[in-house]
């Protein structure tokens, strides 16, 4: 397992949910981080405890590319180096076919897809000269498989595992590993209208956090590609 004392981890969409408990179990184990928020000030109540020789907040706005570079020119002026990209951010959406609109579908498009693809490359000339640079994408199990009408989030997503595998190919000569991690419903603010599963069965961000944390200390001889995380039986899972 690769040691994360001195390695520095961005993370998109810090302030709540699945962003949040991946940052709190990354610092507990002793990673240095770079937090991305559209409002860096809603940070604050996460970093509040965290020695602030460890933690770097930035402006993230996953439509504004740049502040993608700003943030990532940020992060190497504090740090002098990136290890680690988590792409966190990203919005939910029940448009279907029927309802699709050309704005609807650019939003989603522009935030759970082009977004992940820009930070990854303002950031892929570190990741290589880490020499065990890591890209972990949240996407969805509505990336493996359509299971509903929400048609915008599942493309978008379907996309964000095209992107992990393109990561994989460009980066891994020097040594960058890229991997999709698919959770199904996990019980943040975005699962809260869910009717079909209950709150107490969902995944529990921390234990997604946890197995981000595996996978990014993973060596380059144990590159795991796509983790598939459900909460519930799947046949086809």
């Amino acid at each position: 397992m690769i040691n994360p004392n001195g390695r520095i981890v961005l993370i998109s969409g810090a302030a709540r949910g699945i962003g949040r408990a991946i940052a709190l179990v990354l610092y507990a184990k002793g990673y240095t981080l770079s937090l991305g928020a559209r409002d860096p000030s809603t940070l604050s109540t996460l970093t509040k405890d965290m020695n602030a020789s460890r933690v770097h907040s930035a402006r993230y706005d996953a439509s504004e590319w740049s502040c993608h570079q700003d943030w990532v020119d940020g992060a190497v002026a504090r740090f002098g180096r990136i290890d680690a990209l988590v792409n966190n951010a990203g919005i939910s959406t029940d448009i279907t076919i029927r309802t699709a609109t050309e704005a609807a579908l650019d939003e989603v498009w522009a935030i759970n897809c082009k977004a992940p693809l820009n930070m990854i490359r303002c950031a892929l000339p570190y990741l290589e000269a880490s020499g065990s640079g890591r890209v972990i994408n949240i996407a969805s199990l509505s990336g493996k498989r359509v299971a509903n009408d929400h048609v915008a989030y599942a493309m978008s997503k379907f996309a964000v595992m095209a992107l992990t595998q393109a990561t994989r190919k460009t980066g891994w000569d020097r040594g960058v590993r890229a991997c999709a991690i698919c959770p199904s419903f996990v019980r943040t603010d975005m699962t809260a209208g869910v009717t079909q599963v209950g709150r107490d069965e969902m995944i529990d961000p921390a234990d997604l956090a946890e197995l981000v944390a595996t996978v990014i200390a993973l060596p380059n001889t144990a590159s795991v590609a796509e983790l598939l995380v459900n909460c519930r039986y799947e046949a086809m899972v």
